[in-house]
């Protein structure tokens, strides 16, 4: 009966390392798990009462689910069929590949990480580099927009800072859901974009069953209301002018949309500009074919020492932020009123006639946005300072110009909002933007555009809608 049994040390670790692993499984797991979603329900109970457009229950889908359900959609699945005829492998593993896409693009939506840390975040982030100012004009329209209708903002894009602005600037009214590039498929990275509702795109994809997988995803969001956000011209602008519009992503949302049985789009028109770009000399370096490709680790040194040199500055208190970030929202347009005006319907042409009428959608949101960017103190200033820029002016002189432009442009309605009491004071601080980053010479007094830097000066004066100059 005293008979002892001897078990080796590799057993007994072995047994501890189970039994861990079933307490964990069975007790603790399923406890933290039911704390967490307590709490996810709690902020999702309590942001729907407040948001203008409610957290659809697409985005609240576990993204299993949503994997799945895209996987075995029928359109999918023939895609599939074709790309394993194509390509002249067994459909499980073309199956294979349309999973591991679905897999790439579907998000995995956390309500608690949008609205208590990303919102905190992007509100910290955008308020510590900017000035933030917001703009409506017609707010009436904006508050007007039905709350059971798919909203799409659709916005120029200038920096990759426009994610968070508009982000934080958009959060009181819903969640969005953005496409990211593949830059942002990077750990730990690209598990908090994936938290925070955005979804994977591999930009210029020329792989069929991606693609399709790809326009399901969309359809099936928008189909369900889900809240996005689209950047039209597809890319960073690099030159500061409005790029091109992108159809892709527009004939996603359009090609299967039933104007009678599915619910309204609703575009809102987003412009979006900034007194400074942090990434502009990298953007117009991607203009110049003959510049030497930088290495990853050149942009990564680039990067720590740039952020460095202003953690230093906000020690000596000389940190100053990079002037004004400003957005303002257009005049929505409702694609079930679009289409009963035009008589069309997207979903019943044919390929060719469904791009054509994209394109005319596509070049009248661009218009709409081009008319709502913001007219900033910098790009001004850098119109001014390119119009003569040749001759040395004074001080005084250019914000005299400058001043009689900003009279004019709010005469004719353009995007301005800079008060005559605070029109000095702008000015200067764009001036001192200016002189700071090297953009005007000085001599006795006098100013003029610095020869090299024409390129960037052109690259704000760009940024301003060229007809309000041209008026």
């Amino acid at each position: 009966m005293d008979n002892e049994i001897t078990l080796p040390l590799w057993v007994i670790v072995l047994l501890s390392l189970l039994s861990l692993g079933l307490v964990l499984d069975r007790i603790l797991i399923p406890s933290v798990r039911w704390y967490l979603r307590r709490r996810v329900n709690r902020v999702i109970n309590e942001v729907n009462t407040r948001l203008d457009i409610k957290v659809r229950p697409f985005q609240l889908t576990r993204r299993q689910v949503l994997i799945d359900q895209l996987t075995f959609d029928d359109r999918v699945n023939d895609a599939v069929l074709k790309y394993a005829q194509e390509k002249s492998m067994p459909r499980e593993v073309a199956q294979g590949f349309a999973r591991k896409y679905a897999q790439e693009i579907v998000p995995s939506f956390n309500a608690y990480i949008y609205f208590r840390f990303g919102y905190w975040a992007a509100k910290r982030i955008a308020r510590l580099i900017y000035r933030i100012r917001v703009g409506f004009f017609d707010h009436n329209s904006l508050s007007g927009v039905s709350p059971d209708a798919t909203v799409v903002f659709v916005m120029n894009h200038r920096s990759n800072i426009d994610y968070i602005l508009v982000s934080f600037l958009a959060a009181e009214k819903t969640a969005l859901s953005y496409a990211v590039g593949e830059w942002a498929k990077i750990w730990p990275l690209q598990t908090l974009i994936r938290a925070m509702g955005a979804f994977f795109v591999r930009r210029n994809s020329g792989n069929p069953l991606y693609r399709r997988v790809l326009e399901r995803y969309v359809h099936m969001a928008t189909r369900a209301g889900v809240c996005q956000a689209v950047f039209l011209e597809g890319g960073l602008s690099k030159d500061g002018a409005l790029r091109e519009p992108r159809l892709g992503f527009l004939d996603y949302m359009l090609r299967d949309h039933s104007v009678d049985n599915d619910r309204d789009i609703v575009f809102i028109p987003v412009g979006i500009n900034y007194d400074r770009v942090i990434e502009d000399r990298s953007l117009l370096r991607k203009l110049d074919q003959k510049a030497e490709r930088r290495t990853s680790w050149f942009v990564i040194k680039t990067t720590f020492h740039f952020i460095y040199k202003q953690l230093l500055l906000s020690r000596k208190n000389r940190w100053r932020r990079f002037g004004y970030a400003s957005v303002n929202f257009g005049e929505p347009l409702s694609i079930r009123e679009y289409c009963a005006h035009s008589k069309i319907e997207f979903s019943k042409l044919d390929q060719e006639q469904r791009f054509a009428e994209i394109g005319t959608l596509a070049n009248r949101l661009l218009h709409k946005i081009e008319r709502v960017i913001p007219v900033l103190p910098v790009p001004l200033m850098s119109v001014v300072v390119l119009a003569s820029k040749n001759e040395w002016k004074s001080e005084f002189q250019l914000k005299m110009l400058a001043s009689t432009m900003i009279d004019r442009l709010q005469s004719e309605g353009a995007p301005i909002n800079v008060s005559e009491s605070a029109r000095e004071r702008v000015l200067s601080s764009a001036m001192t933007m200016l002189l700071a980053r090297g953009m005007l010479d000085v001599d006795n007094g006098l100013f003029r555009a610095n020869p090299d830097a024409i390129e960037i000066l052109s690259y704000y004066a760009n940024s301003i809608n060229a007809q309000w100059i041209e008026c």
